[in-house]
């Protein structure tokens, strides 16, 4: 089974760079998106799959889809909690072996303003990924808009206080995982380095590999065992980030 995630940033550009052609080539189990920055009316059709939105109140902003090949037991929309629930940034879709998360972490913008809210939102995510792993294991992916250790971006150094790098927001990565969770990357390519998931379009950084990792795919620790490969798609064009994917049992 094939499951794969993209932060598109906007799906309708992406869609005119190349999106369908890469869907209907790798032909996904399951497509996550984050970033979609549309309303569901204003979606382009996808042909062989369950389609699930969740769009934020503000018209152009922030947004997660996913598309299933196999129609979940059930499928619930961000976190359940009023001060999170306006920016579309959750999709939870229930199989009968597992619970797949599809999430678009707030970014803590600049001057880092809004990193108080995004600290209180981990917390709360946190809290909410463990309620469902007490369940059943817990496959979470998307732009988790940050790079967890210093190998997972270009230029450590020089962004240790930008949005992304900070102490704060790394720790809510360390205790994420603490919370009984595995970067699946990491798991397979523990000290690999040179290889993102985000690049800015400025400087020429896609060309010069002037990037960071900070698309994941996480899961249950009882799960991995289940987890075959796992792959960051660095070729694949259409957005500021690239896919990331992986195959399980």
């Amino acid at each position: 089974m094939k499951l794969i995630s993209w932060n598109v940033n906007g799906l309708r550009a992406c869609a005119g760079k190349g999106f369908f052609d890469f869907l209907a080539a790798e032909q996904p189990d399951m497509m996550c998106l984050q970033e979609t920055k549309l309303q569901p009316d204003q979606a382009p059709p996808v042909e062989g799959y369950h389609e699930y939105w969740c769009s934020a109140e503000k018209k152009g902003y922030s947004g997660t889809a996913l598309f299933s090949k196999t129609e979940p037991l059930q499928v619930t929309y961000n976190l359940g909690i009023e001060q999170h629930d306006h920016e579309g940034r959750v999709i939870t879709a229930e199989y009968p072996e597992f619970f797949l998360v599809t999430v678009y972490v707030p970014n803590a913008q600049n001057e880092l303003k809004r990193l108080p809210y995004r600290l209180q939102w981990e917390d709360d995510f946190r809290a909410y990924v463990q309620r469902l792993d007490a369940v059943k294991p817990v496959i979470i992916c998307g732009d988790m808009n940050v790079a967890h250790t210093e190998i997972d971006l270009k230029n450590p150094k020089t962004n240790r206080h930008n949005a992304g790098f900070t102490d704060e927001e790394r720790q809510k990565m360390t205790e994420l995982l603490a919370a009984g969770f595995v970067d699946t990357w990491r798991h397979f390519y523990p000290d690999t380095q040179g290889v993102y998931s985000w690049w800015s379009y400025r400087f020429k950084a896609r060309e010069k590999n002037a990037g960071w990792r900070i698309d994941y795919f996480l899961v249950s620790e009882r799960f991995i065992g289940r987890v075959r490969s796992a792959r960051i798609l660095t070729e694949v064009q259409g957005s500021d980030h690239c896919p990331v994917a992986i195959e399980i049992a």
